[in-house]
């Protein structure tokens, strides 16, 4: 094992336990002092984003990485922006689920606690580094964060910005801990004793290694195959913005449709209306023999249905009725997020009830499946598990809690045997 790495994750372990019995005055100035050094240092954030796209872009990275690598002003801006909206949102530290008497000064209580050290693997976007950190640090847990070998003068400028603010504050740098090597994952995985929480960000396939790999708990999500149902009660005037924003936005988001599905009853006179509008956006069309027999596009494949292309490239197939749109969403899709467009709301509750998804819209864009949009402040990962946390993963998703129990000296024969005294269980 890497002494090195074990060392920084016993340091990391150490620095979160002080940090998660610091009141949120604390926390929140950390985050307050972080957010201001990103403001202060955006040239040198920026320069060295643009060196790694450079590079990047000279080693042939595909485009979809490509887009989640850039890091401009503008994505820069809205991060700062998410760390001072999660400054805003109450403590996830300390709340009292349960408050009940077992007996006479016998008192159970139990409350929300933090979890203690994640670790965070993730592709590109190095913006995901400022919203993870922050983050954890609200919730009270230290961090050990790996991003791709793409983002990685990004990933470094931007955590020796955040350790440096963190020196004038109560939380210690030493919670905030940047791995920079591949190898070094693979010691990651094996620190069951220090790591609580795994979070991968990346493909299907590294998802799955990072799962077989650890005894540490794994949260995440591996695709992105979300879906758009255009019912036969649509309103095509609705519709045709929602999937356009929905494929064109950011197609390179996990909240991006890949795959579009038309009721066959409204197939003549909708595929052709959204084929002009997506055309003009540059998105390739790939139809079934029933989309194929209405507008000119390419033949899909078994293979189309699931695959998340993070491209600028789009499914579409007709269906014959609502039943046959969620067999074909529960069989094809990843969990992540799927939409229906329709004006009858029998149809509408159907397909919000049916869907197995941890996201289910009516009448809007898939693309606000994210933590930020849901006054989350940010997410750590979207999580397409059916256990929760599912969906994007904010502050609730980052804390567990602890059973406290204070007695008078009661022990448990007392409430055994024939002569055994009862409980009182009476929620306070």
């Amino acid at each position: 094992m890497d002494q090195s790495l074990l060392t920084l994750a016993q340091q990391t372990r150490t620095a979160a336990q002080k940090l998660g019995v610091l009141d949120l005055p604390k926390r929140n100035g950390a985050l307050t002092a972080i957010a201001a050094a990103l403001e202060t240092n955006k040239s040198r954030i920026v320069a060295a984003n643009q060196a790694d796209c450079a590079a990047a872009e000279k080693a042939g990275i595909a485009p979809a990485l490509y887009a989640r690598l850039q890091l401009g002003e503008s994505k820069l801006d809205a991060a700062i922006a998410g760390i001072h909206d999660l400054a805003k949102l109450g403590d996830p530290l300390g709340h009292l689920q349960i408050h009940r008497e077992l007996d006479e000064a016998l008192v159970l209580k139990r409350v929300t606690c933090p979890l203690g050290v994640l670790g965070i693997i993730f592709e590109a976007r190095p913006e995901a580094l400022i919203q993870i950190t922050s983050l954890a640090i609200k919730s009270g847990n230290g961090v050990i964060l790996k991003g791709g070998k793409e983002a990685l003068q990004s990933c470094t400028v931007l955590t020796e910005i955040i350790k440096e603010a963190l020196e004038n504050t109560a939380v210690s740098a030493d919670a905030v801990t940047l791995l920079t090597t591949r190898e070094e994952i693979k010691t990651l995985l094996s620190l069951d004793k220090y790591v609580d929480l795994i979070i991968p960000r990346g493909s299907n396939s590294f998802v799955q290694y990072v799962q077989q790999n650890t005894n540490i708990p794994v949260l995440g999500h591996a695709d992105g195959i979300c879906h758009i149902y255009i019912d036969k009660a649509a309103d095509l005037s609705k519709a045709i913005p929602i999937v356009v924003d929905a494929k064109t936005h950011y197609p390179a988001a996990c909240n991006a449709i890949e795959t579009l599905l038309v009721n066959a009853e409204v197939a003549a006179d909708f595929l052709p209306q959204i084929a002009l509008s997506l055309q003009a956006k540059n998105v390739e069309l790939r139809g079934d023999a029933a989309t194929q027999s209405i507008i000119e596009v390419k033949a899909a494949t078994e293979e189309d249905w699931q695959t998340e292309y993070s491209d600028l490239v789009l499914a579409i197939k007709v269906v014959n009725n609502l039943e046959a749109a969620i067999a074909h969403i529960n069989t094809y899709g990843s969990k992540h997020t799927d939409g229906i467009i329709t004006e009858d709301q029998r149809a509408a509750q159907t397909f919000l009830n049916e869907v197995n998804a941890a996201g289910v819209y009516h009448n809007c864009s898939t693309r606000f499946a994210d933590g930020f949009r849901y006054g989350f402040g940010a997410e750590v990962g979207i999580s397409t598990q059916t256990l929760p946390p599912r969906g994007p993963v904010g502050l609730e998703g980052l804390v567990t809690y602890k059973y406290h129990l204070v007695g008078n000296g009661q022990i448990a024969a007392t409430y055994t045997g024939n002569n055994a005294k009862p409980f009182t269980h009476l929620d306070l």
